[in-house]
């Protein structure tokens, strides 16, 4: 510890041994409690650090609150990379030196004392501008003017432009550094998106006359793609596209007794046909899937690949490397349970035997489909796999491809969710799928936008293939609607499945989260165009909601959020602002009841005064309100989509206020 002790400095991952997260000109707030024996003032800077390791830009801290010994300030990096910041902390005797003049000269106390060290202190500053200079030299004459009283020398001290060249010339006494703390800076999608999940085998399947199926195929897919970059997504993730085995094949709602015409589990990756660089072959080619990849990108779509280290008892690695999966003690080779769930289709790879080897492997294939166009990888399960060797694979690829991104499908303990983000995946699932309550949801949202947005950015999947939530099954259509107003306003990147948007909610069983006929075990056959036509798809609100969202800035970032008060329990409010665009966000977490309600609103928190009446617009209706801090509103869920929220708009371009 240096001469004035500097604690808690932020952002910073594992005691900054990893580095926290950002992504190019995100507002990234950069602080430090600062403080010193004794009376004296302390002040402190951040300097940041380049990718190439030079000192890029020197920021004064600002304190925070009155004693808290707290400062701050905030920083936009221009560039992707490994930038750094180091805190340089002093003792501040110019700042000291003002403080003691303000309490002593209007009590009359050593005043010819005080103006005599303050003269002294003006004369070390150096380096000032001609104009700069001649203002000082103003300010040390009127210190010493014996006819001036000690309040109107004190107005040479108030003067803002005097006080603005004492804050950029500081006298820096004992200064002490820390750091330097890493911070990793990635491409705004690392951050910022919306996800859509289809399978490809069901785009454009169909059932033959004999009762078989002919499997939807890249080329059929594509036809799908212009509806979802319509809707406004800008990630399609695809489950695995490889090869499925034979062995154990599932058959429909994961039952072990398939019929010929059961495609089997995704997840079971390997056959005859080749592992996890393959493709299957009923969805066509290696060329075919390049085809795929550019229609999507010209319709500016990225594809998201699932990533799924395990294999079917199929997999060309079982022979010709039976030592990456556990042998139980019959001889068998252990396959994936989770109990009571079973799934004798899979075995888990075992990285303690060669893992080297696995790690060449790993390498290999991620860079197979790198060079095939994949920028993201969705990636299965990863909590089942060492840590060390994902910190290790993700550093690898991220060296050498920096836009590659990964997300963490880790619905499990906090402690692992925290360790997968902390040694690199991009982006994490998270438990939002369960939160439900107001108060839960605010308690969340609070944990994930605060401290721990240093290493983790989450993805609201509002539902997956594996997750059917209960709140989904028991809310009808506007449940749909609250859920996916929730996940695309409360976090920067949400994501739904496909069916989410025709209102799917059929479960196996009362109580289960799993769908009736899964498409994870069958094709699933959609009428798209039958939907909208008859209005039984939620997917205009979808686009709505996505076109929102591209608009407003403030719904792109994840730190800035503040919850509102409101005296029903079961309307949610917070909003999220940048320097120019302020977002307020009101839900009924109710689908089946309307509200009339007031909210109450931190008006700091929006950027106004409390006594401010301004103006906000209602992005779902398109209609302009006059608000202030209490406003009445009201929500019916059951007369339209639009209904169940408002998501109002403030813009601090000089008319926001009336």
């Amino acid at each position: 510890m240096g001469r004035i002790p500097v604690l808690d400095v932020f952002p910073q991952v594992a005691g900054g041994t990893r580095p926290a997260k950002a992504v190019v000109n995100e507002r990234l707030t950069i602080g430090a409690t600062v403080f010193r024996e004794g009376h004296d003032e302390v002040s402190a800077d951040a300097i940041i650090i380049d990718p190439q390791g030079k000192d890029f830009l020197r920021i004064r801290l600002s304190p925070v609150g009155y004693g808290t010994d707290i400062f701050e300030a905030s920083v936009r990096f221009p560039t992707q990379g490994r930038w750094s910041f180091r805190i340089e902390a002093w003792s501040d005797p110019l700042a000291t030196w003002l403080h003691r003049a303000h309490i002593k000269f209007p009590e009359g106390q050593d005043v010819d004392l005080e103006c005599a060290e303050g003269e002294l202190l003006l004369d070390q500053l150096t380096g000032l501008s001609a104009a700069d200079k001649k203002l000082v030299t103003g300010v040390r004459k009127a210190l010493a003017a014996k006819k001036l009283t000690p309040a109107e020398k004190l107005t040479y001290l108030d003067d803002a432009l005097f006080l603005s060249v004492l804050h950029n010339n500081p006298i820096r006494e004992f200064s002490s550094t820390y750091g330097p703390y890493p911070v990793h800076v990635e491409r705004q999608r690392a951050l910022y998106g919306a996800w859509y999940e289809f399978f490809p085998r069901s785009e454009g399947a169909s059932l033959n006359k004999d009762g078989s199926w002919t499997s939807g195929t890249f080329a059929t897919a594509t036809m799908r793609l212009p509806a979802v970059a319509d809707m406004g997504f800008d990630v399609l993730y695809l489950p695995p596209i490889h090869p499925i085995g034979m062995a154990f094949r599932k058959g429909r709602n994961n039952t072990l007794t398939p019929s010929d015409n059961d495609p089997g589990s995704p997840w079971a990756i390997g056959s005859a046909d080749g592992g996890h660089d393959a493709i299957h072959p009923d969805l066509g080619t290696e060329k075919d899937f390049v085809a795929f990849v550019r229609s999507a990108q010209k319709l500016g779509l990225e594809i998201a690949l699932d990533f799924a280290l395990q294999a079917s008892p199929d997999h060309p690695w079982v022979s010709t490397h039976p030592e990456w999966f556990t042998t139980r003690a019959d001889g068998t080779i252990a396959y994936a349970e989770n109990p009571p769930k079973k799934y004798q289709d899979i075995y888990p790879i075992n990285f303690d035997n060669d893992s080297e080897g696995i790690f060449t492997e790993v390498i290999r294939v991620l860079e197979h489909w790198i060079a095939l166009g994949i920028t993201i990888f969705r990636v299965d399960n990863p909590h089942t796999k060492p840590v060390a060797f994902w910190e290790r694979t993700i550093g690898h690829i991220n060296d050498l491809h920096p836009d590659v991104i990964f997300l963490a499908e880790a619905f499990t303990r906090p402690a692992m969710m925290r360790a997968l983000a902390e040694v690199g995946f991009q982006q994490s699932y998270t438990y939002f799928t369960w939160r439900n309550n107001k108060w839960e949801i605010e308690e969340y949202v609070r944990e994930l936008s605060g401290p721990a947005s240093a290493y983790m950015r989450p993805n609201f999947f509002a539902n997956t293939p594996d997750i059917l939530p209960e709140f989904l099954q028991q809310s009808g259509p506007m449940g749909f609607a609250i859920r996916a107003t929730l996940a695309a306003t409360l976090s920067p990147t949400y994501g739904i499945y496909a069916g989410f948007e025709l209102y799917e909610c059929e479960p196996t069983k009362p109580g289960a989260e799993e769908y009736l006929n899964s498409e994870k075990y069958e094709y699933k056959l959609r009428d798209w165009d039958a939907a909208e036509k008859s209005g039984q798809s939620l997917a205009p609100y979808l686009k709505t909601l996505n076109n929102i969202r591209r608009a407003n800035p403030a719904l792109q970032q994840l730190r800035d959020i503040v919850f509102h008060r409101v005296d029903a329990d079961d309307v949610l409010c917070y909003s999220k602002r940048n320097e120019e665009n302020t977002v307020i966000v009101i839900v009924n977490l109710n689908p089946h009841e309307q509200r009339r309600t007031t909210v109450h609103l931190d008006m700091p928190g929006i950027g106004l005064e409390w006594q401010d009446t301004f103006t906000v617009r209602n992005e779902l209706t398109s209609k302009n309100y006059t608000w202030q801090e209490h406003t009445e509103v009201y929500l019916d869920p059951q007369a339209s989509e639009t209904q169940c929220a408002m998501i109002l708009s403030i813009t601090h371009a000089g008319a926001s206020r009336v």
